[in-house]
């Protein structure tokens, strides 16, 4: 049993001493290097750090953003049903069916959105 887990031990084991050594190496060597002001600021392409690091965004592009993450995650699970839809609907229209179910909920989504103006940029 245990001979079973001994690779994973080792490869865990490996990762925490290469993590271990290379952070390690880094403060030794970071140490050793000349500073000054200069080299401590924050270099942003070549103009000085004045002001609010990031600009404030409305939440408008947050919401665009997570319904393409929404509709794009739905389409990745979309794929594999396509690639295999000759042999599920050659064996049951039940894959057809449920397939249907979920483009039809998916549907449902995009249209409610529209109607709440999640998609609308003059506003």
């Amino acid at each position: 049993m245990l001979q079973d887990y001994l690779p994973i031990f080792f490869q865990i084991l490996i990762a925490l001493g290469f993590a271990a050594v290379t952070l390690t190496l880094s403060v030794v060597l970071g140490r050793s290097a000349k500073r000054n002001a200069t080299k401590d600021s924050a270099y942003e392409c070549g103009m000085l750090p004045v002001g609010d690091g990031a600009p404030r965004f409305s939440v408008k592009f947050y919401l665009v953003a997570m319904l393409f993450v929404i509709f794009d995650i739905e389409v990745v699970f979309m794929y594999p049903w396509a690639v295999q839809f000759r042999d599920l609907v050659a064996n049951s229209p039940t894959a057809l069916v449920s397939m249907a179910g979920f483009a039809g909920v998916l549907a449902f989504a995009y249209v409610y959105a529209l109607k709440k103006g999640a998609l609308n940029w003059k506003s």
